[in-house]
């Protein structure tokens, strides 16, 4: 994923085919419906726990991928924290 204007887009892609207006997607995930709008619009200052609230609500997952993360997984399973 590029940036954060391309999670905007992907955000108003799920929010529209889910039916949803901005301020429904708002009381959804527990924000104000002005994060939203911000990340529709691409604003690079949305907090990380108000995103995971919006995707969480979309049912959007994000995967973390890296060189290294199969060893990671090896040495760290199962741990969440």
């Amino acid at each position: 994923m590029d940036s954060i204007k391309e999670i905007g887009k992907i955000t108003r892609f799920h929010r529209k085919k889910a039916g949803l207006t901005q301020q429904e997607l708002a009381r959804l995930a527990g924000i104000g419906k002005t994060a939203v709008f911000d990340l529709e619009k691409g604003k690079q200052s949305i907090q990380l726990d108000t995103l995971r609230k919006i995707l969480q609500a979309l049912n959007i997952t994000i995967k973390i991928e890296s060189p290294l993360m199969e060893e990671y997984m090896k040495k760290v399973p199962g741990e969440t924290g």
